[in-house]
This record gives structure tokens, sequence and C-alpha cells, in this order.
């Protein structure tokens, strides 16, 4: 009896040392796979890689976007490629992007990320650019990876002039 005791001590003890940690936490890889999704943009976005940029966003017609610019919105990734082109070719020399607060709130197959960012750089006319934008992001997961199939860029407008205040600091 004794020696059966040892035996299944023995054999729980092996087996115990030989179980496979858990699966790490899907919404927690998520969130890491989305950071690292918008580290690639920020660098894309810096270096005025157009391609690089768009690398985040949902192909085909799935995407749709509200950007800070006409028109109301972008139906496509064709059109908001176009958008990014106009938008890095009003710029001279090198822009900055920050994104200091992100949130991101993630699950198996669909994310959403939120904050502000800090846009920096020096238009083509000089026009010194510093200004703060909010910004909110649909992913969903596709083809085995993260993708923006939604955008909504913004600034706040003061209603009773109709302007977009872009001094506006966090």
């Amino acid at each position: 009896m004794k020696k059966r005791v040892i035996a299944a001590c023995a054999f729980a003890f092996v087996t115990g040392c030989m179980k496979q940690p858990p699966p790490p936490d899907p919404a927690i890889t998520a969130k890491h796979d989305i950071q690292l999704l918008f580290e690639r943009w920020k660098t894309a976005f810096e270096a005025k890689d157009v391609n690089g940029v768009m690398a985040m966003y949902a192909p085909g017609a799935t995407l749709t976007a509200y950007d800070v610019v006409p028109p109301l919105q972008f139906k496509g990734a064709d059109e908001y490629r176009k958008d990014y082109s106009s938008f890095f070719a009003q710029f001279d020399g090198p822009i900055h992007v920050d994104l200091p607060d992100m949130h991101i709130e993630a699950g198996t197959g669909a994310a959403f990320a939120y904050g502000v960012e800090r846009l920096t750089g020096k238009l083509k006319d000089g026009t010194p650019v510093d200004m703060w934008l909010r910004y909110t992001e649909g992913l969903k997961y596709m083809n085995h990876q993260w993708r923006i199939v939604h955008e909504h860029i913004s600034v706040p407008v003061d209603l009773t002039t109709g302007k977009a205040r872009t001094d506006l600091k966090p």
C-alpha cells in the first residue's frame, strides 16, 4: 500500500510538472499586436511612407474613414491612400506625430482604439503646424492580422464661429 501511495504521489508530481502554462489571454495579445501596429504606422507616417501607412488599413472597399479634411467621408482604401498622398505633399521637411494616451479595447475579432494625437511639422508655404486631434479607430481581425476598418479623426469646432479649434491642448 505504501508503494502505491508513493507511486501515485510521484505520478502526480511528474504530470503536474509537465503541465503547459495556460495560453495567453487573447485580449492582452490583441492589445499588444494593435500597439505594435500603431508603432509601425507612426514610423511610416513620420517617413511619409504612404504604403507603410496604408498597411494598417483594411484593403478594398471595407475601409470607411472620416478625416479632418474634405470630403465628408472616404470610402475604400484607394480613396484614403490618395488623401494620405496629398496630405504628405503639403509638408516640407519632417512630420512628427505623438499618441500619448492611446486606449485600446480588444476582443478576439474586433477592437477599438482612441485618444488624442499631436501633429507637428511645417507646411510648404512655411506655416508651422502644431495641433492636437482626436482619433477613434475600429479594428477587425482579418486574415490573421489586425486591420483598421473605420477611422474617425476630428478637431473640436467653435459652434459660434463654425471654425475648427486647432489651438486646444490636453
